[in-house]
């Protein structure tokens, strides 16, 4: 029913002015005009009913259903335009229809879709390639973790979803537990009793504000309390501490810890990003006690701080075992990835762990088109001068209200939160009313994560009607005085 608002109509108008003649022309326009928005109405209704009647409930949506997208711009039925700052919730990083990525899509589709990893493609082992090399390439100055230059070198894992990978490296940890109370590496203050324990090792570790996916071991280390109550029990072994807190590092982290996962920059919870000192002490502390350090960068990652991987702001003594990836690896396409080091690898043997669709070679070539568009130096410069744009225009706009209704604007790149006093839905409301789509985080937070490659009249146009809706938000809360 989109084609109502394009094409289709286009046909209509043409020949209802051939059949009625030029003087009919205002007549005509205002019929097909009128026929293809209640057609286009009709359309909406019967899908957000059928949602309604079909689909499980889990999520509250606007009543408006999209149709298709253009670079930075999705459409509705009815044919109204929204600029996307949610792009998917950080996963169209090239924007929507991307020629690129129709063009490898269509071509793959018409040759090999899945074929199951009992068989090898050529796909997944060329992106594994290009992941390995990129992010070495990209932070020469490594020697830790999954750059360090002993072994096999870093290897991957694909998956379906940042959930997924999450899990798998959540279940490579453990496996890396079991590995070192075999090997006899625990420390010799240890009570002797416990050495001979395979289960001992298999602590894990999160911190506030995370969020690392809703699957029960996933969701067990995110330590919030709205998504983890309504399905207790958890795994066992889950341990939460303060992000950006030393002090209780040795507390939390412990011989019994076989891993601890991180976002660099917390996404859902809030845009928050780690100290560098907080991320120095987590890769000493995890050194101390044997345990692997994991960097959730499924929505940080793959450019989104203006850097191939958030954790590339860091000094080199911060670097990770794992590195979870997904959102905008293959522009819509599910993927997941776990990128793991050399003595994680080792220790994973045939059989540990498995996907079906993971790694298939449709996937896998968008994976490999996306990633050869973002890890270039002309496109990372372009993520770091929009969001500077974006950072400078908000700070105009928005100081009027630091203080009143706004709290703050924290980020980097393109992945960046206004914080407000209260609840920012009717923010987010009036936002898209005026055409552009924003998505909230913890802490009152609205994120703003474009694509990537939005043009920074498009980042301007996007701060403009931010800042127009913050003003009529304070006139409102005026008005309720």
């Amino acid at each position: 029913m989109a084609l109502l608002t394009g094409a289709y109509r286009g046909r209509l108008l043409a020949a209802g002015r051939k059949q009625l003649g030029a003087w009919h022309r205002k007549e005509v326009d205002a019929s097909v005009n009128l026929f293809c928005t209640a057609a286009a109405a009709r359309s909406s209704t019967k899908a957000i009913d059928n949602t309604e009647r079909f689909v499980l409930n889990t999520y509250a949506r606007p009543a408006l259903v999209l149709s298709h997208g253009k670079g930075s711009y999705v459409y509705d039925t009815t044919g109204r335009e929204y600029l996307d700052f949610t792009a998917g919730i950080a996963v169209t990083a090239l924007g929507h229809s991307h020629p690129g990525v129709a063009a490898v899509v269509a071509d793959q589709a018409t040759k090999l879709v899945h074929c199951s990893n009992l068989y090898h493609n050529e796909w997944a082992p060329t992106l594994a390639q290009r992941i390995v090399t990129a992010t070495t390439a990209a932070y020469p100055q490594g020697t830790q973790g999954i750059y360090a230059k002993d072994g096999s070198g870093a290897r991957v894992f694909f998956s379906n979803s940042g959930t997924e990978a999450n899990e798998g490296a959540l279940k490579f940890a453990r496996k890396y537990g079991k590995h070192v109370v075999a090997s006899g590496k625990l420390d010799k203050a240890t009570s002797a009793a416990v050495h001979g324990d395979p289960n001992f090792k298999s602590g894990l570790v999160s911190f506030t504000g995370g969020f690392h996916g809703r699957s029960m071991g996933a969701l067990s280390l995110t330590a919030n309390p709205k998504y983890q109550k309504p399905f207790t029990p958890l795994i066992p072994g889950a341990l939460t501490t303060q992000y950006n807190s030393v002090s209780e590092l040795s507390t939390f982290v412990d011989e019994r810890t076989c891993g601890v996962i991180v976002e660099p920059i917390q996404g859902e919870g809030g845009i928050h990003t780690a100290h560098v000192e907080f991320l120095r002490a987590l890769r000493r502390r995890c050194d101390q006690v044997g345990a692997l350090l994991i960097f959730d960068e499924i929505q940080c990652g793959l450019g989104r701080s203006g850097h191939l991987w958030a954790h590339h702001k860091f000094p080199e003594d911060c670097s990770p075992d794992i590195v979870t990836m997904a959102k905008p690896l293959a522009n819509g396409i599910p993927i997941g990835a776990i990128l793991v080091s050399s003595k994680v690898a080792d220790i994973v043997k045939i059989g540990d762990h498995g996907t079906t669709f993971g790694g298939n070679p449709l996937a896998c070539r968008v994976g490999c088109t996306v990633l050869d568009h973002i890890n270039t130096p002309e496109f990372m410069a372009h993520v770091n001068e929009a969001g500077n744009v974006l950072e400078s225009e908000l700070s105009r706009l928005l100081a009027p209200y630091i203080g009143s209704i706004v709290v703050e604007q924290r980020g980097t790149g393109l992945l960046r939160g206004v914080q407000f006093s209260s609840d920012p839905s009717r923010l987010i409301e009036l936002a898209r009313d005026r055409g552009l789509l924003l998505v909230a985080a913890a802490s009152n937070t609205v994120r703003l994560v474009p694509p990537l490659n939005t043009s920074i009249a498009d980042i301007k146009k996007g701060a403009a009607i931010i800042g127009d809706c913050v003003k009529q938000l304070a006139s409102e809360q005026a008005g309720n005085v």
